[in-house]
């Protein structure tokens, strides 16, 4: 593949995406240059994901999963078709309340599709065979919340305990749900894509931080920060209408679930701006005691 050919797909942190052309057609290639400890098998992982919700949720065909090669220094490879649409995120702040409300409900569908994905078990995917293996973290949100306090170093100390105290209250409402699921890891607007003129989904990207995990840790990433009330509402209306639950309750869950991305987010604040938006939200949070702190509007 001559890699000089290959056009950035904007939009990620990683630089590892590309749009390329062969034989007259466009094609998505992800590069695999530098895994992550455990996604060893990554491309594999990945294409398995299209390949067992395809038909379920409009994602990419995946049409080639190449392995590395060492001696060539040739990284592993992923090739899938294009899928149409506008990045989520560049839609949003063009709408208004009518259409918060119509791309929120695609949102919560996909959000309630990923939900009813079984899985026996949490775990990450550690091959093309989508076997589970360990999270690497641990138990509860108290615990994670000690493994980032020296990454938290700079906070005050009332902060630091704010959040101490939350993780204790979150984990144990979390707790009450026993199911597992798909979990998509990354959803937010920026990962979907959208039809600008329906405001249908038409296509759910990036499966990199896919695992089996709690139902409403996805719920809780697509609210994070778009809190408009039109659209939270649209959210929460498609998904509890499929799982039987009231809104006010999921919301909680969602909030509860999405801790977990905050902390980590927060201890890497310097890398990007979305981990120091993420750190801004979690301090809020900390500092009134309440997983709802910042449920104004936090687009900047």
């Amino acid at each position: 593949m001559d890699f000089a050919s290959l056009t950035p797909v904007p939009g990620g942190w990683s630089g590892e995406t590309f749009l390329a052309e062969a034989a007259g057609e466009r094609q998505i290639v992800r590069v695999y240059a530098r895994p992550r400890p455990g996604r060893e098998h990554a491309h594999e992982v990945d294409a398995s994901l299209l390949r067992l919700v395809g038909g379920l949720l409009p994602v990419a065909d995946a049409l080639e999963a190449r392995r590395a090669d060492p001696a060539s220094g040739m990284p592993a490879l992923l090739v899938t078709s294009v899928l149409p649409g506008e990045r989520g995120d560049l839609v949003l702040p063009r709408l208004d309340e009518e259409g918060l409300a119509r791309i929120g409900r695609a949102v919560g569908e996909v959000v309630a599709t990923l939900g009813g994905i079984a899985m026996l078990r949490p775990g990450a995917f550690v091959d093309g065979d989508l076997t589970l293996g360990g999270l690497g973290a641990p138990d509860g949100l108290p615990e994670w919340v000690a493994a980032h306090e020296d990454a938290l170093a700079h906070w005050p100390q009332r902060e630091l305990q704010g959040l101490r105290e939350v993780a204790l209250d979150a984990q144990a409402l979390l707790d009450t749900v026993a199911r597992t699921c798909l979990v998509h890891g990354d959803l937010n607007p920026k990962n979907l894509l959208v039809d600008p003129g329906s405001l249908a989904v038409t296509g759910v990207v990036d499966w990199e931080y896919a695992h089996a995990g709690h139902p409403f840790t996805d719920l809780g990433n697509v609210l994070r920060f778009d809190r408009e009330p039109a659209y939270v509402e649209a959210v929460l209306g498609a998904y509890t209408e499929r799982f039987r639950a009231p809104p006010h309750a999921a919301l909680e869950l969602a909030r509860a679930a999405d801790l977990w991305a905050l902390i980590e987010l927060a201890g890497r604040r310097e890398e990007n701006p979305v981990a120091a938006r993420a750190e801004r939200l979690l301090r809020a949070v900390a500092r009134g005691g309440d997983l709802h702190a910042g449920a104004g509007k936090l687009r900047e």
